[in-house]
């Protein structure tokens, strides 16, 4: 073969592998949009889904082996990730700051948590004692605080935390999604 004709096969390989790429974006794009999910390959469960890391030190790689680089570390048990992908036993995960990376299965929880998105970094974020904000505001939370998940209605979600236990804005926290409902 010439390498003209080589050139033209790996040009149009390379435009097949961007066009596949960008219909699976697209697509699953799609899915999100329309609150579909797709069951993943090695657990049967939802992705996207979210997740809590289980112990303190949970090394994050840049692929799904041991062979791959740990790129960081997270040292914080119970932070929410969102597992985007699966492979064998390792899931691709998204931590609230928009950072990604694998992690070997073991290292999650099914437990939920959430963290406080406050829209400004000084701003605080009021915990309601009940799901209306009529009713007493039992704390002032900042951005990056951490609770356990223990209900969502699909605008309200009750947290509880060291030192706090109420009912927050759904909007207002990372680690469930918009109108989602958890028992």
């Amino acid at each position: 073969m010439n390498s003209s004709r080589i050139s033209r096969i790996v040009a149009r390989n390379r435009r097949l592998a961007l066009a596949t790429a960008l219909t699976l974006i697209a697509s699953f794009a799609a899915a999100k949009a329309a609150g579909e999910t797709a069951a993943g390959s090695s657990s049967g469960l939802p992705i996207p889904r979210f997740v809590s890391l289980k112990p303190d030190k949970v090394n994050v790689r840049g692929g799904p082996t041991r062979n791959h680089d740990i790129t960081w570390q997270y040292t914080r048990a119970g932070l929410p990730v969102e597992i985007t992908a699966e492979s064998d036993n390792w899931r691709r995960i998204r931590d609230w700051e928009g950072s990604e990376g694998w992690v070997y299965h073991s290292m999650l929880s099914v437990r939920r948590t959430a963290v406080v998105a406050a829209k400004d970094k000084d701003e605080l974020v009021p915990l309601y004692a009940k799901a209306d904000p009529a009713t007493a505001v039992v704390a002032r939370l900042q951005s990056g605080v951490l609770g356990a998940v223990k209900q969502c209605t699909g605008t309200w979600c009750r947290i509880v935390g060291s030192g706090f236990d109420g009912w927050i804005a759904q909007e207002r926290v990372w680690g469930v999604y918009p109108n989602e409902k958890v028992e």
